[in-house]
Order: C-alpha cells, then structure tokens, then sequence
C-alpha cells in the first residue's frame, strides 16, 4: 500500500525540516508525493526529495511524485533537474 504526502506550497527553508520528518514518518513503504500545489521550491526541498529518491532506489522502494503543478516542473528545470530524478525504486 502506498502512502501519500501532499507537499505545502511553499516549500522554502522553514519547510525542508517538516517535509524531510515526513519522509522519514512513511520509511520502508512505498510513497506518493502529491506536489499538485506547489507555488515554490526550494533548493533545500529540493535537495530532500532527491534524496528520498536516492534512498528509496537503493532499496527498491518506490517514490512516485504526481501530480506535479507547473510552477514545480519549472523549478525543476531551473535547478537542471529531470522529474525522473525524483522518482525512486519500483512501481509499488
């Protein structure tokens, strides 16, 4: 079973600790992430979603984030990022 965050939207500094806790919160089960409202993200998210992806590839985990808002794919595209970058592991 997968469990889903949905992403505030604002994802700036003051977010990075709260999002990385619920991360940590869905450990070892598969994880949908919801960033359908996302108006803004940050480098430091940014850089924990990369490596929830990273963490949960190397455990055949799955990590899916969709939906994604448009203001999320151009973040991503200005920090050189791929969406595929964030998706870890397996379909779950």
């Amino acid at each position: 079973m997968t469990s889903t965050i949905k992403l505030d939207a604002r994802l700036d500094l003051r977010a990075a600790r709260v999002l990385a806790g619920k991360i940590r919160n869905h450990d070892g089960m598969p994880l949908g992430i919801d960033a359908g409202q996302v108006k803004h993200l940050g480098a430091l998210c940014l850089q924990v979603l990369l490596a929830a992806a990273d963490s949960r590839r190397a455990r055949g985990l799955a990590l899916s984030v969709a939906p994604r808002s448009q203001a999320f794919d151009t973040a991503l595209r200005h920090f050189g990022i791929a969406p595929a970058q964030i998706q870890g592991g397996t379909a779950g």
